[in-house]
């Protein structure tokens, strides 16, 4: 067999050429040689200077500066000069034939059955089913192109003699690649590189169809003789092993960044990427990308017809192969990162999008809530709920023209408070269904970070519980919604109950405090029917005692004296209690002691206080069901009544103006304060009043005054009770040498610059807290 010269890989074949000419050869090659290729025996024996430690030529050699030549590949580039006559092409079909061809001729069982002919077995077993579907995936692919594409035959050919018959002449392959580009310079870069590797991809399938069809089929193994294949093949699984094995890496690096070029060039091209990100981020890499890959697929086709016509000493070899892969490794590498940036700016924005047309969905009114609730939940045209008192799955259309009430929490939902109002308030919507503030519905949406197996059983459990509706699986709300909740309505652990009005607007980003505070009256649960209800509201037992108790209704019809107290001090308890009775004896009022506890007591303790109240006849006792909800209702009153003035001061634009939140002008919110700082006394405290006119004090000064009662029964006698013992009260705290007031407020709303001190007036220091837990 007659072996014609067959072109090396001179050392500059992975280094950058010289900026005057591209046409330049052998740049490190010394002096007195560079104007002739390396021979073969100076090639296997490179000078020195050009060797690592180990015998290989140093890596800074592949990765210098490929600037100036860049900027020539640029200049071969007009495809924006598109001419009319081009013969359109279709990437996606050329790239899939490609990976169709590649992915058959590098696969190890082929190779293993073929590369001495006569020894190929038949697969058998899983095997065997295994190649079959591979197969059957490889047909369903190549079925799938349209009759209608063009294959650019005429450039092809011209592509497959740069790269073919111009290496037999030993040219240079920096002037091979440049006259590649030059070919393709009317098509943009991932075309250019795709063109270029389906040329190389039909002479590498050619030779591999009639390797794998030489032993079955006659007219291959005619062919297969005539270019000595047995021979070919023989070399290929023995001494030239190593060699074919850095050839198929470098084809399948090579395949890997035309693939990333050409997804780059597609997110370039959408429509979500600005003009200036596109330009800072990927432009500058392409046309180095496309030129090393042009020229690796060059080197490749000249290590082909080593393998296949030339012989074992005209290969090229497999470090230098492996040095140019990892140069492309590197490049892709770069072009995957880059691609993977731009996926998220675009990620970004077309959730950005997202998010504001959920905003804007949520935000209008429509004919009924349908639209709104499609937005919130869908899953696959499934019905996306679940009926929790019916046990069984529902469309969202149940909902349809209802106030809806979207309970937001986590998994540890059923030890919150937000969990025991919603009960309560769907119990008393279940006893009395035809009621007008009964006409809405909860639906619970739990919201976790990491959905596991066992998180997932925990959620099935919760909502095989629940009464209510809730969402019939996590994946009913999408990702960009749960991005919605978070960042609109601030949704981080405290449950929230956002509430949809029938039109499907978002009428309260959370509704629990007024829920809390107001009950069924808060219904339809709007913002502005929670203004009216606080507009309506004054300082008063009715507001203070509400709902509490059967028997508080009845006493405030009556007009009786009421006195709520609290507290852990056993004894305290008993000396209030008796001093209490006695003033209402002498005063002849009457008065009804009602115990509500303390803030977060322990069970055990207060249980044994209540049981001795009862036990000792001393007062009454609110039923230890209602004691937490007495404590809630008040923080919510906080909440609720806050948020009111945060968004008076808003739409006033005195945000700023801490004058204008003075709690003293408020007196709903200078006894809510009031009360919220006598809960962390251990000691007691009392609230002793009838209608608007209520006395307060920690437990020592009340119990004090009354014990004193004889020095203001006179001004009781003139002014009134409650009104004659605040009076004494006052010049109690101006005479007590020293006490101390602690307030803790919930993090939310609009916190008060100032609070003054509910017994002094003084105003108290302010301090930070965290805490991680509610005991």
């Amino acid at each position: 067999m007659a072996y014609l010269p067959q072109y090396k890989l001179n050392y500059q074949d992975s280094a950058p050429v010289p900026q005057n000419t591209y046409a330049a050869q052998n740049a490190l090659v010394p002096q007195n040689k560079a104007a002739t290729p390396l021979r073969r025996e100076n090639y296997r024996n490179p000078p020195s200077q050009y060797l690592g430690r180990d015998g290989r030529r140093p890596l800074s050699i592949l990765t210098s500066d490929d600037s100036g030549l860049i900027t020539q590949v640029r200049d071969t580039d007009r495809s924006h000069d598109h001419p009319r006559n081009a013969t359109p092409i279709s990437l996606k079909l050329i790239l899939q034939a490609v990976e169709v061809i590649f992915s058959r001729v590098t696969k190890p069982d082929i190779h293993g059955n073929l590369l001495v002919p006569g020894t190929a077995s038949v697969p058998t077993g899983a095997h065997a089913e295994a190649l079959e579907n591979h197969e059957k995936a490889l047909h369903a692919k190549l079925s799938s192109f349209h009759d209608n594409y063009e294959i650019p035959i005429s450039l092809f050919n011209a592509i497959f003699s740069e790269l073919f018959c111009k290496s037999l002449t030993g040219e240079d392959a920096n002037k091979t690649t440049m006259d590649i580009l030059h070919l393709v310079q009317h098509y943009d870069w991932d075309e250019k590189v795709v063109l270029a590797l389906g040329a190389f991809s039909v002479r590498d399938g050619e030779f591999w169809l009639v390797a794998q069809l030489y032993t079955t089929n006659v007219l291959a193994k005619a062919v297969g003789t005539l270019r000595e294949l047995p021979e070919i093949l023989e070399r290929a699984s023995t001494v030239l092993k190593s060699k074919f094995d850095a050839y198929n890496n470098l084809v399948n690096t090579v395949l890997k960044v035309t693939k990333c070029i050409v997804q780059l060039q597609e997110v370039r091209r959408d429509p979500h990427l600005t003009t200036e990100l596109e330009s800072t981020t990927s432009a500058a890499n392409i046309p180095t990308a496309v030129y090393w890959t042009i020229r690796s697929i060059v080197i490749a086709a000249s290590q082909l017809l080593g393998i296949t016509g030339m012989g074992p000493d005209y290969v090229t070899e497999s470090w230098e192969l492996s040095s140019l892969s990892h140069k492309l490794e590197n490049i892709h590498s770069h072009l995957q990162e880059t691609l993977n940036r731009l996926h998220d700016i675009i990620l970004k924005k077309k959730d950005d999008e997202a998010l504001g047309a959920i905003e804007y969905i949520l935000g209008t009114p429509h004919i009924d809530n349908t639209k709104t609730l499609r937005v919130l939940f869908y899953k696959d045209d499934q019905p996306a709920l679940y009926d929790g008192y019916n046990k069984k799955r529902v469309d969202i259309d149940v909902l349809r023209r209802k106030v809806v009430i979207l309970f937001l929490s986590g998994l540890g939902v059923a030890q919150e408070n937000e969990y025991m109002i919603a009960d309560q308030m769907n119990s008393e919507k279940r006893q009395f269904p035809t009621r007008p503030e009964s006409q809405y519905e909860i639906v619970w949406v739990p919201i976790e970070d990491n959905w596991t197996e066992a998180i997932y059983e925990q959620f099935e459990t919760l909502r095989n519980g629940m009464e209510w509706y809730s969402v019939f699986h996590p994946s009913v709300v999408s990702a960009t919604v749960i991005r919605y909740i978070r960042s609109k309505w601030n949704f981080v652990k405290k449950p929230l109950l956002v509430v949809i009005d029938p039109q499907g607007k978002i009428v309260h980003t959370n509704a629990v405090h007024m829920m809390c505070v107001f009950g069924s009256a808060a219904y339809p649960f709007t913002n502005s029917r929670e203004k009216l209800l606080w507009q309506e509201e004054t300082w008063s037992m009715e507001l203070l005692a509400d709902s509490l108790d059967q028997s508080l209704v009845t006493w405030i019809q009556e007009g009786k004296l009421i006195c709520l107290y609290g507290g852990e001090d056993i004894t305290w308890i008993r000396d209030f209690t008796r001093a209490a009775r006695t003033v209402a004896l002498e005063a002849k009022i009457q008065l009804e002691l009602l115990y509500v506890g303390k803030s977060k007591a322990k069970e055990q303790k207060l249980k044994s206080i209540m049981r001795i109240l009862e036990e000792e006849k001393l007062s009454h006792v609110l039923d230890w069901n209602f004691i937490w909800f007495f404590w809630i209702r008040l923080e919510s009153m906080w909440q609720s009544k806050g948020q009111q003035l945060k968004n008076e001061l808003l739409s006033s634009s005195h945000l700023r103006d801490t004058d204008s939140f003075s709690l003293r002008n408020d007196p709903v919110l200078k006894g809510i304060i009031s009360l919220l700082s006598f809960r962390s006394s251990e000691r007691g405290w009392a609230v002793i009043g009838t209608g608007s006119s209520m006395s307060k004090a920690n437990g020592e000064h009340m119990l004090r005054s009354l014990r004193e009662y004889a020095a203001w029964e006179i001004k009781r006698r003139e002014i009134g009770f409650t009104p004659a013992l605040n009076e004494y009260l006052a010049g109690v705290y101006k005479s007590a040498p020293h006490h101390c007031t602690s307030l803790m407020l919930p993090a939310t709303g609009l916190m008060p610059e100032t609070v003054a001190c509910a017994e002094c007036g003084r105003l108290m220091e302010r301090y930070t807290m965290f805490r991680c837990c509610t005991d």
